[in-house]
C-alpha cells in the first residue's frame, strides 16, 4: 500500500452520496463512481476523500451512525448485483430488475465461490457484524424505542434472548448479507481506484452515536448509569460562535476501562477502517488530548469541563497495531499547545482551511505564506460554504482583503483559492467538488448546528465546464502534484 503523504499530491472531497444518478436515490459504488475515479486520474489528482461510509441518522448525517463499523446499504449499486441472479436464456444473459432483497433471495438458493466469500467475510468480521445484525433485528421489532427502552433481556444482552434473534429473525441474516455486499462492492471500487493510482481517504468521527450497536453492545466502555443512560456527553464549550457552546449528545468513553485491554475496541475500529482506506482523518482530534465533558442532565454545554483524554496511550496502541498507519489530525478551532504537541509528536499532518485565512492579521496560520509542509490544505470542508458562496457573503472590506492578498484576479472565484491550495507548500491539497464546479451556497453539503436540508448535494456531469479536466491536469503538473 502506498503512503498517500510520501510526495506532493492533490485530491477531491466528494461523498459517494453526491455522485450522479437517479433522483430520490443516493449516489452509489457503481459505474458513476468509476467514472469519477477516471475523472480524478485524467485531471492529475491522486486521492479521493469521502465522509464516513456508515448508515446515516434520520437527517442523513454520516456523523451520527448506528454503527462505527457497518456500511450504508444505500451505496450498494443495483447494477452490480447481477452476480447473485444472472440467468442465461438462448445464449443471452438476462438481467432482471434487482434490489438487495431479491439478490439475497437468489443468494440463499446458491452455492459456490460467492457463498465461500460470504462465509469468510462473516467469520472475519464477527466481532462487530453479529452485534450490528442483532441491533438491526431488534430495532425492527421495536422501531420507536432506543436500545435502553428495549425489554430487559435484550437491553442487557442475555445470551438466550440474543440466540432467539439469531435463529428466528430473517432480518438478522439479511443484514449479514447486506454488509457482505457493501464491503464486496467497496473493495472492488478500491481496487479500481488503485489501478488508476488513486488513493482513498476516509473519515473517523471521534465519538459515536448513543443509539448505536456500538454503545448497546459495549456498554461498559461508555459513561452510562445503571439503566444505560449517559452520565456525561460530548460537545464543545461556549465560544464566539455560540454563547452556550455545542451539546452534541454523544456518550463519553470510559477511557479507564478502555485502557484495560489496550484500547481493543479502538484498535479494531481503526484496523477496520484501514482495510478500506489508505489515509484516515481523525475528526475532532483535539478530543484525544482533552475533551469537553458535559453532565447529561444539562441542556447546554455551559456547565461542561475539560477532562484529559487518552492521548499518547491510545495513539501508541493504534500505531502498534498498524505500524504503517497514515492519519490526518483534524485540528481546527481553538487548539491548545498541548494538542499541537500531541499532533507533532506523532508527525501527523494537521489541516489548513483557506476560507479561515482572512479574518485576522498576517500571522493567521491559514494564510498560504504561513503553511507548513506536513499539512493538508483545503479551500473548504464539508462543513463550510462553497468557496464561491463564502466569497460572495463577505462584506466589501473582507473581499478587498482577499483581493489584496492574491493581487488582481485573473479568474473569478473560486479559482484564486483553488490555485492557492494547489500551490501551497502543504504536501496534500484537497478541493471540494463544488469548488471545481464553481458552485454557490445552494450546493453546500452541511451547515453545522442545523438538521434539515443537509447532506443532499448531488452533482451532474453536465456541470463540468469544457476543458475542466485538462485545466486541472495542467495545474496539478505546474504545482508538482502530478507527474
Amino acid at each position: 500500500m502506498k503512503n498517500p503523504l510520501a510526495k506532493r499530491r492533490s485530491g477531491v472531497l466528494l461523498h459517494p452520496s453526491s455522485l450522479p444518478g437517479p433522483r430520490n436515490m443516493s449516489g452509489n459504488f457503481g459505474s458513476e463512481a468509476r467514472r469519477f475515479i477516471d475523472f480524478l486520474a485524467a485531471s492529475g489528482f491522486g486521492l479521493w476523500e469521502v465522509l464516513p461510509l456508515g448508515p446515516t441518522d434520520s437527517h442523513g448525517s454520516p456523523y451520527h451512525s448506528s454503527s462505527a463499523f457497518a456500511g450504508n446499504a444505500e451505496f450498494i449499486a443495483m447494477e452490480s448485483l447481477n452476480e447473485f441472479g444472472l440467468s442465461v436464456e438462448g445464449g443471452q444473459v438476462s438481467k432482471p430488475p434487482f434490489s438487495v432483497e431479491t439478490a439475497y433471495r437468489q443468494f440463499r438458493k446458491g452455492c459456490g465461490p460467492t457463498q465461500m466469500a460470504y462465509k469468510t467475510f462473516v467469520d472475519a468480521n464477527y466481532y462487530w457484524l453479529d452485534d450490528y445484525a442483532l441491533y438491526r433485528s431488534i430495532q425492527q421489532q421495536h422501531p420507536s424505542l432506543s436500545w435502553n427502552q428495549w425489554p430487559a433481556a435484550l437491553r442487557m444482552r442475555e445470551s438466550r434472548a440474543l440466540q432467539v434473534i439469531r435463529t428466528q429473525s430473517e432480518t438478522f441474516n439479511f443484514v449479514l448479507f447486506e454488509q457482505f455486499v457493501f464491503h464486496r462492492q467497496w473493495h472492488a471500487l478500491r481496487e479500481y481506484a488503485l489501478s488508476r493510482d488513486i488513493s482513498l481517504m476516509g473519515d473517523l468521527p471521534i465519538f459515536v452515536a448513543y443509539n448505536s450497536a456500538d454503545v448497546w453492545s459495549h456498554q461498559k466502555l461508555f459513561m452510562l448509569d445503571d439503566v444505560g443512560q449517559p452520565r456525561s456527553v460530548a460537545g464543545v464549550p461556549p465560544d464566539y460562535f455560540s454563547e452556550t457552546g455545542q451539546r452534541w449528545g454523544n456518550p463519553q468513553y470510559n477511557w479507564e476501562i478502555m485502557a484495560g485491554d489496550d484500547f481493543l475496541w479502538w484498535r479494531r475500529r481503526v484496523e477496520h477502517l484501514y482495510q478500506q482506506f489508505d489515509l484516515i482523518r481523525i475528526d475532532h482530534f483535539r478530543g484525544l488530548e482533552a475533551y469537553w465533558d458535559i453532565p447529561a442532565t444539562c441542556a447546554t454545554a455551559i456547565e461542561g469541563r475539560w477532562v484529559k483524554g487518552p492521548g499518547r496511550a491510545l495513539l501508541d496502541a493504534l500505531m502498534g497495531e498498524i505500524p504503517n498507519l497514515s492519519l490526518v489530525a483534524e485540528d481546527l478551532g481553538i487548539i491548545t499547545p498541548e494538542v499541537e504537541q500531541l499532533r507533532d509528536d506523532y508527525c501527523l499532518p494537521g489541516m489548513k482551511i483557506l476560507q479561515f485565512a482572512f479574518d485576522s492579521d498576517d500571522s493567521n496560520p491559514y494564510l498560504p505564506h504561513n503553511h507548513v509542509e506536513n499539512a493538508v490544505i483545503y479551500t473548504g470542508t464539508h462543513d463550510n460554504d462553497t468557496s464561491l458562496g463564502w466569497f460572495n457573503k463577505l462584506d466589501e472590506h473582507g473581499k478587498q482583503r482577499v483581493r489584496d492578498y492574491f493581487g488582481q484576479f485573473d479568474e473569478a472565484m473560486p479559482w484564486p483559492l483553488v490555485n492557492a491550495a494547489l500551490a501551497s507548500v502543504a504536501l496534500l491539497a484537497i478541493i471540494p467538488m463544488q469548488d471545481l464546479l464553481e458552485l454557490d451556497s445552494d450546493y453546500r453539503m452541511n451547515i453545522p448546528g442545523t438538521c434539515d436540508g443537509n447532506w443532499r448535494f448531488r452533482f451532474d456531469w453536465a456541470q463540468l465546464t469544457p476543458g475542466l479536466s485538462d485545466k486541472l491536469r495542467r495545474l496539478n503538473k505546474q504545482f508538482l502534484r502530478s507527474d
